[in-house]
C-alpha cells in the first residue's frame, strides 16, 4: 500500500506572496499619507501683484492657498489675520506667500512716498517694486551748473513710474518712490535747492 505526500509550495512561490503583501501594504501607506497631507494644508494668504513697502494691504490684494507648512504655519498669514490699517512692512512679490513679518500698523510705518523728476529717463525694467538709488547733482552758487552727482537716498524702492508729458518728456521722467521717513527733508531741501535728481538701478551707478 502506497502512501502520498502533500507536494512542498516552491519557495519563490512564498516569496511572491510575501511580496504582494508588502506591496499592498506600501500602498495603502502611501494613501494614508497623502490623505493626512491633505488634512494637514492651511489656507495661507499669498500676494496676486507687487506690494510696495508702505502700501495699505487689504484681502483684495491676495489669494487663498492651501498648503502644508509643518512647524512654519504659524510664521504665515491667514485671512483670518488680516486687519484694518496693516501696511507692507517690506516689498511683497507677486507670488509670495505672506509671512507675518511682511505686514506692520500703518501707524509704525516708517516710509513714505514722494514723487521726483528724474533728469535721466527712468531705464527701462525699472518697475513698481524695484530697488533704486536717487542720485543728486546740487545747483552751483552761479544757478546754472551743477556739481558732481552724489547718492542721496541709497535704497529706495520705485512704487510707480508716471507718464512724463511735455516737451521734455524725452529726457525726463516722474517717478512715485518709497522713502524712509528720516530721508525726507534731505530729498525735499535737493527738490527746493534746484538738484537735479536721478533714479539709479541699485548697482548701476557704482
Amino acid at each position: 500500500m502506497s502512501t502520498f505526500s502533500r507536494p512542498r509550495r516552491a519557495f519563490w512561490g512564498d516569496l511572491r506572496f510575501l511580496i504582494g503583501i508588502a506591496l499592498v501594504g506600501v500602498s495603502i501607506t502611501g494613501v494614508w499619507l497623502i490623505v493626512s497631507s491633505a488634512d494637514s494644508a492651511t489656507p495661507i494668504l499669498q500676494a496676486d501683484r507687487t506690494i510696495i513697502q508702505g502700501e495699505a494691504i487689504t484681502a483684495a490684494d491676495f489669494r487663498v492657498v492651501d498648503v502644508s507648512l509643518g512647524a512654519l504655519t504659524d510664521d504665515y498669514l491667514q485671512p483670518q489675520d488680516l486687519e484694518s490699517g496693516q501696511v507692507a512692512a517690506r516689498t511683497i512679490a507677486e507670488g509670495e506667500l505672506v509671512p507675518h513679518t511682511a505686514s506692520g500698523k500703518a501707524d509704525d510705518s516708517r516710509s513714505t512716498t514722494l514723487v521726483i523728476e528724474s533728469s535721466i529717463s527712468i531705464p527701462e525694467g525699472v518697475d513698481a517694486g524695484t530697488v533704486v538709488e536717487l542720485w543728486q547733482a546740487p545747483l552751483l552758487e552761479d544757478g546754472r551748473t551743477h556739481d558732481a552727482p552724489r547718492i542721496l537716498v541709497a535704497d529706495a524702492i520705485v512704487a510707480e513710474v508716471l507718464d512724463s508729458e511735455g516737451m521734455l518728456s524725452a529726457s525726463r521722467s516722474a517717478v512715485e518712490i518709497v522713502v524712509d521717513r528720516a530721508a525726507v527733508a534731505d530729498v525735499l531741501a535737493a527738490i527746493s535747492g534746484g538738484a537735479a535728481l536721478s533714479v539709479v538701478p541699485v548697482g548701476a551707478g557704482s
